[in-house]
């Protein structure tokens, strides 16, 4: 399949491989030139406009946020001359965005899905994302083979696509909640005695087993938090997404409020391009101990 693939970042990259190695065409944009040469170098195309990448079947975006999605990609012009048939986001972007994307994409007789991931880049670069996808199911039908090579399971969550964003916010607010319940946690062991590895072990081995409480418990203990695959700066973002989606659908979220004061703590603290674990350092710094 020809795919347009616009945003090179940590995750933008890795899944661009995935699908270059999966025998697909990629013409790839970027808006700084070091990821689209490293790219080309392995196959890809190299897109000299924006535009370009809009000339394959799909187009497929790895945006920061709302921001930049915005600033790029809903632009009534652009989208006029464009000839791809689909465009599936999968950034982390508030349902409200997705909602205008799609009206404005149907408004061009261009196709829209929503197609978030879970996972961070390691589990990107092995094929391994969960992919949430929402649209109209011919375009899901169209798009899968791409979703295959990306992910090990795609989640259909409907014909609308901002149900999808929804999804990840949700997933993301859970995310952060159990990340800063470990570091509080591990904070509080330290300051009695207790090595938070030692209490990570309980942990993962008796009430939480998983690969959040496991990996990012992991990382608290050992007061770990580079390289960051998951920056504490997008958790801020995701958050304040998830704070968005509920004054707009009326609904309180009183723990998304305490998470994002203890996001923006760290923020402030230094702590915006390290990973999510760093929430660890903060809680430490509270006992006043760290």
């Amino acid at each position: 399949m020809q795919v347009g693939f616009i945003g090179l970042g940590g995750m933008g990259r890795v899944m661009a491989r995935r699908l270059l190695a999966a025998g697909h065409e990629v013409t790839v944009w970027n808006r700084s030139p070091g990821p689209v040469d490293e790219l080309a170098a392995e196959g890809a195309r190299p897109a000299g406009r924006l535009a370009e990448a809009l000339e394959a079947e799909v187009a497929v975006s790895m945006l920061a946020d709302d921001a930049v999605v915005e600033s790029l990609l809903l632009d009534g012009e652009l989208l006029a001359s464009a000839a791809v048939a689909v465009h599936v986001n999968m950034a982390t972007v508030s349902p409200a965005l997705a909602r205008r994307a799609a009206e404005l994409h149907a408004a061009h007789g261009i196709g829209y899905v929503a197609a978030p991931v879970l996972g961070r880049t390691d589990v990107a670069a092995a094929g391994n994302l969960n992919i949430l996808a929402a649209g109209e199911g011919s375009y899901l039908d169209r798009v899968a083979p791409l979703f295959e090579a990306m992910g090990r399971r795609t989640w259909r969550l409907g014909e609308q696509p901002h149900l999808a964003n929804l999804a990840k916010v949700c997933a993301n607010l859970t995310l952060v909640s159990a990340v800063e319940a470990v570091a509080e946690a591990s904070a509080l062991a330290e300051a009695g005695g207790l090595p938070a590895g030692d209490l990570l072990e309980v942990l993962t081995g008796t009430v939480f087993p998983g690969p959040v409480y496991s990996g990012y418990g992991a990382m608290i203990a050992e007061d770990r938090y580079e390289p960051a695959a998951f920056r504490l700066a997008l958790g801020l973002k995701d958050v304040d997404l998830a704070l968005a989606a509920g004054r707009d659908g009326e609904v309180r979220l009183p723990l998304a409020a305490l998470l994002r004061d203890a996001l923006a703590e760290s923020v402030a603290d230094g702590a915006g391009d390290l990973d999510l674990a760093a929430l660890g350092r903060t809680a430490r710094r509270r006992t006043g101990k760290g």
